[in-house]
């Protein structure tokens, strides 16, 4: 695997760096609107993280640090997702420990996420990580 490294995006150019392959997952949002939306979601404590190779972007994070009375804090990951390219090259297993040890270092109890019912490879990789399917998750459009 070439060398990786792992940040943050703070600032709008790095958003707009991780747009391409966030559309990957969120093909509705253009970069434009991404990068508003994160900067939107970013006061109320979401974060981005990214992970890139030779100054690529190659899979991406979103994440955010509450407290709740059913888990305590927590970590939460909103999104989730890998460039199809980087896929089975342990791109996103790294970005998952990177999550992992991030909620250690923010004293969270808990890591959870949501992933939609028709994304079968998203959970083999998540139980291969030894996730626990403890819920299920009610929706409605309003």
């Amino acid at each position: 695997m070439m060398e990786t490294s792992i940040g943050e995006a703070k600032d709008a150019a790095s958003i707009a760096r991780c747009h391409p392959v966030m559309a990957h997952l969120r093909p509705h949002l253009d970069a434009a609107t991404f990068v508003a939306q994160v900067a939107r979601q970013r006061s109320a404590g979401y974060r981005l993280a990214f992970v890139e190779s030779a100054g690529v972007v190659e899979a991406c994070a979103g994440f955010r640090i509450a407290e709740n009375l059913a888990w305590g804090r927590f970590l939460y990951v909103d999104d989730l997702v890998t460039a199809p390219d980087a896929r089975s090259r342990g791109v996103g297993q790294k970005l998952f420990g990177w999550l992992v040890e991030q909620a250690r270092r923010e004293g969270c109890a808990e890591l959870h996420l949501d992933s939609g019912v028709q994304r079968f490879a998203a959970h083999r990789f998540y139980l291969e990580r030894r996730m626990d399917i403890t819920s299920h998750h009610f929706a409605l459009k309003l």
